[in-house]
């Protein structure tokens, strides 16, 4: 029997040069499978923490600029709403009031709702970070954190711009967004969010049904009773004087950047993507917050067919809204099946309460206090159905708490102003548009008769 050798015959040069090659090769393959045995390690026991606060902190950043994009959203929504002689007003209280937000958040807030929080509330002092260059603590940069934050308070002010709209004189309302925004919304949430009192007891509200959204519910409340409503809006006998938005594609554009928006409102309240489990549940809050949108935007539409033979595109829009707000309380927890429950109740909501506040005469232009206040209070009330650390009783104590200190709050605010400098414009400025009488730069200009629409 005869054995090929190496170094002889036709193919004899190649196979040497072959064997030469693998076994100069072998250190380096060694080194690639310790390499990949390495990784694999890795991946299994998680991220380093470096890497894991690079993450931590790339999704409080990019939640946060998803947020600060649904201020554009609440703009166009408003606007959209909105008679046209009024929409200049509309999208100069919008820009204004996320940035008196932003600065009052860094001067006093931020450091009422978490800094120190001794049960109800926290420092009154302004927040720094750490200086440029400085390696931070924790499991996320400092400003990262910061920013996250500031922009949900934005959110809270621009529910109330909405309800109040075509009739507020803009200084009165900018002064109530400094004290919403510096005081009343950072108190509230240090009672849960900032370790407080209602933390302790058990509460639960995951990305701000409550402490957000109906915050700016009860906020838009107290100003629309005292502020009372639109010209011709009610009849003498109390009847209805439907008063059309101005433009429903810019309407249904706000409402797309707010679904958008959202999911960086609810998935980066997951506060962590630094490991396989906080990646997953954040793709899993990303689901449901859609699936919660859409249910209410089904339940709407199908509804308002239903009970009013037409499909009114406004109860569609908040349906979608509303079911984003019903949602945000607990977004992680509930199945898909359940999360299009609770947004499609979402949006039954909004086709029934719209009419509700009419026969109190609580003229809201937007619909916020539907979407907002209400759903955000079914919202909360939901989360035991899915949650099993959480319990109705301690829900209902939070939602209770919540709406008599900001409606209290807000109320007196708004009795002061009101007293001081008066909360409405003139009959005259109403009638003519506050785009000419607040503002004086018209949206619209080309349309001469929307001064006495």
């Amino acid at each position: 029997m005869r054995f090929p050798t190496i170094g002889f015959g036709a193919r004899g040069p190649v196979l040497g040069a072959l064997a030469l090659m693998a076994f100069t090769s072998l250190p380096a393959f060694a080194q690639e499978a310790a390499e990949e045995a390495a990784e694999a390690a890795t991946a299994a026991a998680g991220v380093s923490g470096e890497t894991a606060f690079v993450f931590n902190t790339l999704l409080f950043l990019m939640g946060g600029f998803l947020v600060m994009w649904m201020a554009a959203g609440f703009a166009m929504l408003e606007a959209g709403m909105v008679r046209s002689k009024n929409v200049s007003m509309q999208l100069l209280k919008n820009i204004s009031l996320y940035s008196i937000a932003g600065l009052m958040y860094w001067a006093v807030g931020y450091s009422l709702m978490y800094v120190d929080v001794n049960s109800f509330m926290g420092t009154l002092w302004p927040y720094s970070w750490p200086d440029a260059g400085t390696a931070n603590e924790g499991d996320y940069a400092v400003a990262s954190d910061w920013f996250f934050q500031m922009v949900f308070v934005a959110t809270a002010a621009s529910i109330v711009s909405g309800t109040l709209a075509e009739r507020i004189k803009l200084w009165p309302f900018l002064i109530f967004v400094v004290v919403l925004t510096g005081f009343i919304y950072p108190i509230a949430g240090s009672w849960q969010w900032g370790g407080g009192w209602l933390s302790e007891m058990g509460f639960s509200d995951f990305a701000g049904s409550t402490l957000v959204h109906s915050v700016g519910g009860w906020a838009a409340l107290a100003g629309a009773i005292l502020l009372g409503a639109r010209e011709g809006k009610y009849g003498l006998k109390g009847e209805v004087q439907p008063i059309p938005g101005s433009n429903m594609a810019l309407a249904t554009l706000g409402t797309f950047i707010l679904w958008l928006g959202w999911f960086g409102f609810n998935g980066a309240s997951q506060l962590a993507l630094g490991s396989n489990a906080d990646a997953s549940d954040v793709s899993r809050i990303f689901a449901n917050t859609n699936l919660a949108a859409a249910g209410g935007v089904v339940a709407a539409l199908i509804l308002s067919q239903i009970v009013y033979k037409k499909v009114d595109i406004t109860f569609v829009l908040n349906g979608a809204l509303a079911g984003l707000v019903s949602i945000t309380a607990e977004p992680l927890a509930p199945s898909p099946f359940m999360a299009i429950v609770i947004g499609a109740i979402g949006g039954v909501i909004v086709v029934f309460t719209v009419p509700l506040l009419d026969k109190f005469k609580v003229d809201d232009v937007v619909g916020a206090i539907p979407v907002h206040l209400i759903a955000g209070i079914w919202g909360t009330l939901a989360v035991p159905l899915t949650n099993a650390d959480t319990s109705f009783g301690v829900q209902i104590i939070g939602i209770l708490a919540y709406g008599v200190f900001t409606f209290v709050a807000s109320l007196v605010v708004w009795m002061i102003l009101k007293a001081v400098m008066g909360l409405r414009v003139s009959p005259e400025e109403e009638q003519s548009g506050l785009d000419v009488g607040e503002v004086g730069v018209e949206a619209y200009p080309e349309f001469i008769a929307s001064r006495v629409r």
